[in-house]
């Protein structure tokens, strides 16, 4: 058998480090919830409970995971809600062609809609047959798995449709807008003309 082909200066680890800005919050069903919000197609912002995202039909995806320092997870098995099926409940506006996506503590990661949209994406609320733990994102963790990971926001808290580009958390602070893994796109001072929005 060959050698499995992972993204260049990728390794894989023994271990799955855990990596996040700040600290781990702490779940409260009776106040969580999920916004959709900015560009929808109606104009208003919907709302999910706990019991009502739960509730959603579930999908499952088994795919690699890249960080972006440098380790690569092979073969992760997800289950949770397809975005598509978010976006069926409340529609973006024709005119939306990216998203930011929120979570707790005002983290947020931008992406192009089709990446949101990608058939594996996901709003995972499993992982390998167990529950999410709470440093891998517990209640719900959006998995984007063919970009670098931290465009996978741990503690998704909204999805904001954006009618052009706009940089999320680290985004803002020197990573690359795009993030795909295969092409090292790890930082924006690699960025091409078109690759984002500029750098304030």
């Amino acid at each position: 058998m060959g050698e499995r082909r992972i993204p260049p200066g990728q390794h894989v680890p023994r271990n799955w480090p855990v990596l996040h800005y700040g600290r781990v919050p702490a779940f409260r069903e009776e106040r969580w919830d999920l916004r959709v919000f900015g560009a929808t197609a109606s104009g208003a912002a919907h709302r999910l409970t706990w019991p009502q995202l739960r509730e959603l039909p579930r999908t499952a995806v088994t795919a690699d995971f890249h960080c972006v320092t440098k380790f690569t997870i092979p073969d992760v098995h997800w289950e949770g809600v397809a975005p598509a099926t978010l976006v069926e409940l409340a529609p973006p506006a024709p005119e939306a062609t990216h998203v930011m996506v929120w979570a707790e503590y005002g983290y947020s990661a931008n992406m192009a809609l089709g990446d949101f949209l990608h058939r594996d994406t996901l709003l995972a609320l499993r992982r390998d047959g167990a529950e999410l733990s709470p440093e891998h994102g517990f209640p719900v963790r959006l998995v984007v798995s063919r970009l670098y990971g931290w465009k996978s926001v741990k503690w998704v808290r909204g999805v904001e449709y954006l009618t052009r580009d706009r940089r999320g958390f680290w985004e803002e602070r020197g990573y690359h807008n795009r993030a795909d893994p295969w092409r090292e796109q790890r930082y924006s001072y690699q960025e091409d003309d078109g690759d984002g929005p500029p750098l304030l």
